[in-house]
């Protein structure tokens, strides 16, 4: 199962003799596997050994992540983890692998915010001005697909409110944005690499993050907590995992490197650009971030009956 424990006396234990393999569940040029990129370079050269990020996208990331769960576990298979292939999609259909028993976690990456963006067109300034309209008319919310942060977001939104709001689901973010901007929908909830440009050029307005706390990006855009809904706490994850049974002097070494590449500046600058949040910490705390959103979304999808 996930690890959720974390031995330091091991992290010098363990040397690779030779290149280590990331099985990337998505397409180059997605958040995880920029991010991943980004401290590529540093995790490489601290640890000795080439990193080969290997891209199985498909599905959802779920092709790749069943690739992973059942790569050897020898120290020389990473997968990067990430919220739907680990905490959605096993909610809405058959997978092959167990989310939760398949894995040993390595390390948490990073967090990407999300913020609540509209139309400035739609006449609200607030969340309180959204639940306000969204009781005298139908509101669309649009996302990148059933199941997607987005979406599953709304519906926190919709149940903690109590308000109804019709879901557009479209093939991607880019298509979202744009019927966004073009008032085919009314509000989504997006990362922030994908709306900051606009946000700053007032072609969107943002109403408010999804975090506990306020993104420093955007310090004058109140939480959800904030305006009244404490029980929402949303962030995207992206992490590092390995197969079950990984050797444990392996994982501690992994963790380890990966702890200190996140502490470098360069890269929580290139990180606070796009909108991200370092993570680190022991394995437990990704191991303790996937079983709960793993029950958070489970519920939600429950509630809401979401199926594909």
């Amino acid at each position: 199962m996930i690890a959720i424990f974390y031995s330091t006396a091991a992290s010098a234990q363990w040397t690779p003799t030779r290149p280590i393999r990331i099985i990337t569940p998505y397409a180059p040029g997605g958040s995880g596997d920029i991010g991943l990129r980004i401290i590529s370079s540093k995790l490489s050269s601290a640890i000795g050994q080439p990193l080969v990020i290997d891209n199985r996208g498909g599905a959802g990331g779920e092709i790749g992540t069943a690739l992973g769960a059942q790569a050897a576990a020898d120290g020389y298979n990473w997968v990067l983890g990430s919220d739907a292939p680990f905490t959605v999609i096993p909610h809405m259909r058959h997978v092959r692998y167990d989310p939760i028993k398949d894995f040993e976690a390595v390390g948490l990456i990073a967090t990407l915010p999300l913020v609540m963006v509209v139309n400035p067109s739609l006449p609200v300034k607030s969340v309180a001005d959204i639940i306000a309209l969204a009781k005298t008319q139908q509101l669309k919310l649009g996302s990148n697909g059933i199941g997607s942060s987005a979406h599953l977001t709304g519906e926190l939104l919709k149940r903690e409110a109590k308000i109804d709001l019709l879901h557009v689901p479209y093939p991607g973010v880019a298509q979202v944005i744009t019927g966004l901007l073009g008032g085919q929908v009314d509000m989504t909830f997006s990362s922030l690499g994908p709306v900051e440009q606009q946000i700053k050029a007032g072609t969107l307005r943002a109403i408010a993050v999804t975090t506990a706390s306020r993104v420093a990006s955007l310090p004058d855009v109140p939480t959800l907590a904030e305006s009244g809904y404490p029980d929402i706490d949303v962030s995207v994850w992206i992490g590092l995992l390995a197969p079950a049974h990984t050797p444990q002097d392996a994982i501690a070494r992994a963790n380890t490197e990966l702890t200190n590449a996140l502490g470098d500046p360069e890269i929580r600058q290139r990180f606070a650009t796009l909108g991200y949040v370092p993570g680190g910490g022991s394995p437990s705390v990704l191991a303790r971030r996937i079983q709960g959103d793993y029950e958070k979304w489970g519920q939600v999808m429950r509630e809401a009956g979401i199926k594909e």
